[in-house]
């Protein structure tokens, strides 16, 4: 068994959220990424894609994600599962808080410079909150 305390959490800040890993790879070796972002009123997350589905379920607040083109309105308590490869981008109006699960090995293909955040793994970069 792992426990991993409250003082062990990873906080990733970006120009659009704040992210708190909770679990990875690199926290006891878990084969899932477990984190939460907080989202501040009218942030906008860049266009990208994960190579692997992803889970969010929303706390608090909301957010216009568009998927592929189509775009759906959530609210707390709702969840949303995220396919691979699928273009995406999560915009806020009041903020948003949710907690995201996906496989330790995720990667995101992204289309510009590597930011900060996260290191280059071949044509894929990996989030320093999934790491």
């Amino acid at each position: 068994m792992t426990v991993i305390r409250t003082a062990e959490a990873r906080r990733t800040e970006t120009p659009n959220a704040v992210m708190t890993t909770f679990a990875s790879a690199t926290q006891g070796g878990s084969q899932q990424a477990v984190w939460r972002v907080d989202m501040d009123p009218g942030a906008a997350g860049p266009v990208h894609a994960f190579d692997a589905e992803q889970v969010w379920t929303v706390l608090d607040g909301g957010a216009h994600i568009t998927l592929d083109g189509e775009t759906s309105t959530v609210a707390a308590g709702d969840t949303v599962i995220m396919p691979a490869d699928v273009p995406r981008q999560i915009r806020t109006t009041d903020g948003l808080a949710a907690i995201v699960c996906a496989p330790a090995t995720t990667r995101v293909h992204w289309t510009g410079a590597v930011p900060a955040c996260a290191s280059a793994d071949g044509a894929k970069i990996l989030p320093g909150w999934v790491a």
